[in-house]
């Protein structure tokens, strides 16, 4: 997901210097005005952070209770793809004791691991789903915006948000938030499912940026209700990366 979502950080100088060209400081913009920009960054959205290195730390927890987490070193190769890397290695886990009780324990063994399937594939449909969203298909921004499923509301603590439904399904919503004061992207929302309404799926995503403006992914929360899994990813440490 961290290529997408970093697609999205580099959306907000050029989205508001684009409101800030057309004489609309003053108010939110129009649909058009917003769709325009969007559309017009969308293509430059990846160069901003392919200067810096950064850790990205992910945890994943299931009923609020975490079980796994990860660190790895991230950044741009040189053929412009995102490289992750391994930080150091995954504490050693105490094992289990061996199950008792001859075929009930190999029965028990293999419900375990039906369910670790299980989770797996979920959240690889889930994670398909999200990136359908992040960042925002241009073609989408633009059906969504001639369809009238879009809404820009009024400036409300600072911000302005932008509002799509039935982005890529039906009765789903995205919200994006810009900080209409500092002129920076603050986050991005989505409410949405997987094959039925009721297996919901949401996506949070916090922004912050560096010293030099830029704007990056700080923190991103993936929860899939349906199976009470909750997805945590941090974006920390960011440093030039040596020439």
């Amino acid at each position: 997901m961290n290529t997408r979502h970093i697609a999205l950080a580099a959306l907000a100088t050029g989205l508001l210097t684009a409101w800030s060209a057309a004489g609309i400081a003053q108010g939110p913009p129009t649909p058009d005005q917003l769709v325009a920009g969007l559309k017009q960054n969308l293509a430059e959205s990846q160069k901003r952070l392919r200067q810096y290195e950064w850790i990205e730390t992910t945890a994943i927890s299931l009923k609020g209770e975490e079980k796994s987490r990860k660190q790895q070193r991230v950044y741009y190769g040189a053929d412009g793809k995102l490289t992750k890397l391994p930080v150091g290695s995954a504490p050693a886990q105490a094992k289990a004791p061996a199950p008792s009780g001859g075929r009930g324990g190999k029965l028990k063994e293999r419900i375990v691991e039906n369910k670790k399937e299980d989770m797996q594939e979920y959240m690889q449909q889930a994670v398909a789903l999200i990136h359908k969203y992040v960042p925002p298909d241009p073609a989408l921004i633009q059906t969504a915006k001639d369809g009238g499923k879009l809404q820009v509301r009024p400036p409300q603590d600072g911000k302005v948000r932008a509002e799509f439904r039935d982005f890529v399904q039906k009765s789903d919503l995205m919200a994006i938030d810009v900080d209409a004061k500092a002129l920076l992207l603050a986050g991005l929302n989505v409410a949405t499912y997987l094959e039925k309404p009721e297996d919901t799926v949401t996506l949070d995503v916090r922004y912050s940026t560096l010293a030099d403006g830029t704007a990056f992914v700080a923190r991103t929360t993936f929860e899939a209700k349906a199976k009470n899994i909750t997805v945590v990813v941090e974006n920390s440490g960011h440093r030039p990366i040596s020439k």
